[in-house]
């Protein structure tokens, strides 16, 4: 059963989208911020497409803007059942298995997506469906409705895609692009068994649309988007729309000054490029004996920090009790004066571009990668699972921002405290660490450069629309 909150107005276009993210956040985020500039920014009326449970997680994480009062942004929510498993911090392998019947609760759409698209078909005179990858299964039958166009939206970098192509064929490439390519670290352990299965039923079931999008700017992957283009045919388009999130913090207003979050308020009282903010993203548990060596690494660092110490999300945000995670006994207390640890949802974005943050130890998913490439923050790079340790690679090896917390072959290792605080320092207290600050904050230039009017990510997303709308 759908429901609808209807904010689009279809009488006045002649094109529709509709947007079939995966149910996991770092996907419903990037879908929610592109529907809010084509929607907004473009008035292109937009249908954001999930199960209920997970259009809600969507619009409480939006932060900065109301999805629910927002011209032309409708969403489009269906009630299905799934299982909601805890997190398990102690699983040999750190992917999110609790998050995997969410996953599949997303098959359940294929019938009603098609159903909302073929209404919509007859009401416009061309609807554009852009899917996840990992929903190519439930957007299987829109090929098949007429006045319809289907773009595959990668919520990655190009490295990480041209990473895969280059895996299976290992045709020539820049020297560049060799030398961090041929460092690409193993699949083993990045995945879970159950997510393989559900990632093979998507390629069986591959849309071969008008063409791809990809959250990652030029500025930082045109190497990548170039060898990507040269893998596919002539016709087939690549747009880069990325970043999604603001390159600038604006100023509070006075009402928003009001709910300031409380860390931020910390920050105020710290040094400039003093603090190394430390958080492991939505998806990821630490079990305790790496809460007690990190605990131990970030105190004998003597660096200051904010830690971000909360659970892994269920595949229902919304559903049972949040596990809360002990530190050793009186370890707050020691810590107070140069730190404070965090157990709620945090502001990310607003916390990376505190002028007081100058390091950022991260899971290296791909939406923290590029917050804090935005934000010029260089990274202490952990990664977990999935493409984060090929995100990891682009961002130590190909960009240059970043240090390695640990190799990915010894994933299977608790990271002492000793290792944690040799890697802090570097990062926070070195001339290492001064020079990736430095690359990052080149880097920062460039991308806020690009959104500009005029630059080359504004450019894309005016070639995005134009195309579309054609």
């Amino acid at each position: 059963m759908a429901t609808t909150n209807h904010t689009a107005n279809t009488t006045q276009h002649d094109v529709i989208v509709v947007m079939v993210p995966l149910p996991a956040q770092g996907h419903l985020h990037q879908f929610l911020e592109l529907a809010r500039r084509l929607s907004s920014t473009h008035n292109i009326p937009v249908y954001y497409v999930s199960t209920a449970a997970h259009v809600r997680q969507a619009q409480s994480r939006a932060r900065g803007w109301d999805p629910l009062n927002t011209p032309n942004l409708s969403f489009s929510e269906f009630s299905v059942s799934f299982d909601v498993p805890p997190p398990n911090p102690d699983a040999s392998i750190k992917f999110p298995s609790q998050l995997v019947p969410a996953f599949n609760s997303s098959l359940q759409l294929r019938e009603p997506v098609a159903e909302l698209v073929n209404n919509l078909s007859s009401k416009a005179r061309k609807v554009v469906v852009l899917h996840d990858f990992l929903t190519s299964w439930t957007v299987q039958d829109v090929p098949k409705i007429p006045n319809t166009e289907c773009y595959c939206f990668h919520t990655v970098s190009a490295f990480l895609i041209f990473s895969y192509i280059w895996d299976a064929a290992r045709q020539p490439v820049p020297s560049e692009a060799e030398v961090v390519l041929k460092q690409i670290p193993s699949q083993e352990g990045c995945n879970s068994p159950e997510v393989d299965e559900f990632a093979k039923k998507q390629v069986q079931a591959r849309v071969f649309g008008v063409g791809n999008i990809f959250c990652t700017s030029r500025v930082i992957d045109q190497l990548y988007l170039d060898l990507i283009e040269k893998t596919y045919v002539k016709d087939f388009k690549h747009w880069a729309l990325g970043p999604f999130n603001p390159v600038e913090i604006p100023i509070p207003t006075p009402d928003a000054e009001k709910n300031r979050h409380y860390s931020l308020e910390w920050l105020d009282k710290q040094p400039e490029n003093s603090v190394i903010f430390v958080s492991f993203g939505s998806t990821t548990s630490l079990s305790e004996e790496e809460i007690k060596e990190l605990a131990k690494g970030l105190e004998q660092s003597e660096q200051r920090f904010i830690w971000v110490l909360r659970d892994a999300d269920k595949g229902d945000i919304f559903s049972g009790d949040i596990r809360k995670y002990q530190l050793p006994e009186g370890y707050e207390e020691r810590v107070a004066e140069r730190g404070i640890v965090l157990r709620d949802w945090t502001p990310q974005l607003e916390i990376l571009g505190h002028v007081a943050t100058g390091g950022f130890m991260s899971h290296c998913g791909w939406n923290s990668c590029m917050e804090s490439i935005s934000m010029g923050v260089p990274i202490a790079a952990w990664p977990m699972h999935s493409d984060q340790p090929r995100n990891a690679l682009f961002i130590t090896k190909g960009l240059r921002i970043g240090i390695s917390v640990r190799d990915w072959e010894k994933r299977n290792e608790v990271v002492p405290a000793e290792t944690i605080e040799k890697v802090v320092k570097t990062l926070m207290a070195s001339p290492e660490g001064e020079e990736m600050k430095k690359r990052a904050t080149e880097l920062k230039e460039a991308v806020k450069l690009s959104v500009m009017d005029g630059g080359i990510a504004y450019k894309e997303m005016e070639s995005f629309v134009a195309h579309i709308t054609i």
